[in-house]
C-alpha cells in the first residue's frame, strides 16, 4: 500500500451508532490477502434506499442490478454487501451470475428478498470475479453484524486508497437527534458522471424514498460531481444512501438536515480528492462570470483536468499561461480581454494580460502551499462553478503502473 497522503485528515471521525444498520467485515481473499476486503451493510425493515450511480457505458453488472432494484418496496429492509480487488466489470454474462449468486445468497441468509440486497464491487476491470469466496463469508459475517462496525466497513473497501474516509454529522429536529455517517473509497478513476467511487451513507432520520432520492440526486450534484483526480470516470461508481427511521424523526424538506447532509457529502468528495493518486497539492478552481453555469463547470473541468495544469501544481510553477490554455480550449465562451486569474487573494492577470502588481516569485511562493485556490472571471456573464482537483505527480504514473503487478 502507499504511503499515507500528505493531505489526508489528522484523524479518522469517531462515528456515531446509526440505529437499524447493522455492520460487518471480512476477509474474503477476493484478491488482497491478509486484510478485510468485504462489508455488508444490513438494514432494518422500512429502511428507504436511494442512490446515483455512474453513466459509463461500459459500467459494471453490479450497477445495473442497482439501477433496476433502486425503487424496490421497502418494507423487508435492504442489505449492502461489497467487495475490494475486483470490479466485476466488463466480465460478460459471467459478471451478471456472480452479481445473482450474492444476491441470492445473502438473500437466503438474512431472509431478505434478492430484490432488496444490494452489491458493489471495486478493483480491478476484465477479471471474473470469485464470487464463491464473497459467499463463503456470509455465514461470518452475518453472524458478527454490529452497530459500532461502520469504522471497519471504511478499511474494507479501500483499493489504493491511503485511508479510510468518513464523515459524519449530527442535528436536532424538534429537540431530537438525527444522525448521519458516511464512508468512501477512491483515489484513482475520479472524474464522476452522476456518481462517483464507492459511497455509503446512512441515517436514522425518517424520509419517503422520493424524497430522498431527490435530495441526494440534488447535492451529489453540487459535491461529488464536481470533483476529478484524473478524468477518468470509473465504471462502478455507485452512491447509496440508506435511511432507517430509527429516529422516528421526519426530515423531509428539513433545511438543516439537507445542510448537514451536503456537508457530510462535500467531507467525503473532498477526502476523495485528498488521496488523489500521488496527490501533494488539494485545488480548488473557482470559475466566476461565465456566460452561464454550465459553462462555468465547463470551464473549471477543462482547468482541472488538464495534464498541463496539474503537473503545473506538482512542480510548484505558476505557470498561468497553462490557465489561459485551459480556458481557451474548453469549448466555453470565453474573450481574452475580459478574463482574469487569481492565485488565491494573488491577482496574476487580467484584460489579456499579466497584471501590472503580478510578481512571479509571489506566484511561485504560493504554489508551495499544500492547498490552493484557482480563480477565474471569464467576464461574460453570471455563470459560477467550483471544482476541486489535485495535482499529478510521478506517483500517480507509479501507482497506476504497478496497478495489477
Amino acid at each position: 500500500m502507499p504511503p499515507r497522503s500528505p493531505l489526508a485528515p489528522a484523524e479518522f471521525p469517531a462515528l456515531p451508532v446509526i440505529g437499524g444498520a447493522r455492520f460487518a467485515i471480512a476477509e474474503a481473499g477476493v484478491r488482497y490477502k491478509g486484510r478485510p476486503d468485504v462489508m455488508l451493510a444490513l438494514l432494518d425493515p422500512g429502511s428507504v434506499v436511494a442512490g446515483v450511480f455512474t453513466r459509463s457505458a461500459t459500467r459494471s453488472a453490479n450497477v445495473l442490478d442497482c439501477q433496476a432494484k433502486i425503487g424496490t418496496d421497502s418494507s423487508a429492509g435492504a442489505a449492502i454487501i461489497v467487495n475490494s480487488g475486483n470490479s466485476n466489470a466488463f466480465t460478460g454474462r459471467a459478471g451478471e451470475g456472480s452479481v445473482a449468486a450474492i444476491c441470492e445468497a445473502v438473500a437466503e441468509q438474512t431472509g431478505l428478498p434478492a430484490t432488496r440486497v444490494f452489491t458493489s464491487s471495486t478493483g480491478v476491470i476484465g477479471e471474473r470475479l470469485p464470487h464463491d469466496r464473497i459467499t463463503a463469508k456470509l455465514a461470518e459475517l452475518t453472524g458478527k453484524l454490529d452497530a459500532a462496525t461502520l469504522p471497519d466497513a471504511a478499511r474494507a473497501i479501500m483499493t489504493t486508497d491511503t485511508f479510510p474516509k468518513a464523515a459524519t454529522a449530527q442535528i436536532e429536529v424538534d429537540g431530537k437527534p438525527v444522525k448521519i455517517a458516511g464512508i468512501a473509497k477512491g483515489s484513482g478513476m475520479i472524474a464522476p458522471d452522476m456518481a462517483t467511487m464507492l459511497v455509503y451513507i446512512f441515517t436514522d432520520a425518517k424520509i419517503a424514498r422520493a424524497d430522498l432520492q431527490a435530495l441526494v440526486s440534488e447535492l451529489n450534484a453540487k459535491t461529488f460531481n464536481n470533483i476529478t483526480v484524473d478524468s477518468d470516470t470509473s465504471t462502478s461508481d455507485t452512491l447509496l444512501m440508506a435511511a432507517t427511521g430509527a429516529s422516528g424523526v421526519d426530515v423531509a424538506w428539513n433545511a438543516e438536515f439537507t445542510q448537514a447532509l451536503y456537508g457530510v457529502m462535500l467531507d467525503l468528495a473532498h477526502q476523495v480528492v485528498r488521496d488523489g493518486e500521488g496527490a501533494t497539492k488539494f485545488v480548488t478552481v473557482h470559475v466566476t462570470g461565465a456566460a452561464s453555469e454550465d459553462d462555468a463547470r465547463t470551464h473549471a473541468l477543462s482547468i482541472a483536468n488538464s495534464p498541463l495544469v496539474k503537473t503545473a501544481l506538482a512542480g510548484e510553477d505558476p505557470n498561468w499561461g497553462r490557465i489561459v490554455m485551459a480556458v481557451g480550449k474548453s469549448g466555453a465562451a470565453a474573450d481574452r480581454d475580459t478574463l482574469s486569474i487569481s492565485f488565491g487573494e494573488l491577482l496574476v492577470a487580467e484584460k489579456g494580460w499579466v497584471a501590472e502588481s503580478y510578481r512571479e516569485e509571489d506566484g511561485a511562493a504560493y504554489f508551495k502551499r499544500p492547498e490552493i485556490e484557482i480563480l477565474v472571471d471569464i467576464g461574460l456573464g453570471q455563470g459560477q462553478a467550483t471544482v476541486w482537483t489535485c495535482d499529478l505527480t510521478h506517483g500517480y504514473i507509479q501507482i497506476n503502473a504497478d496497478y495489477r503487478s
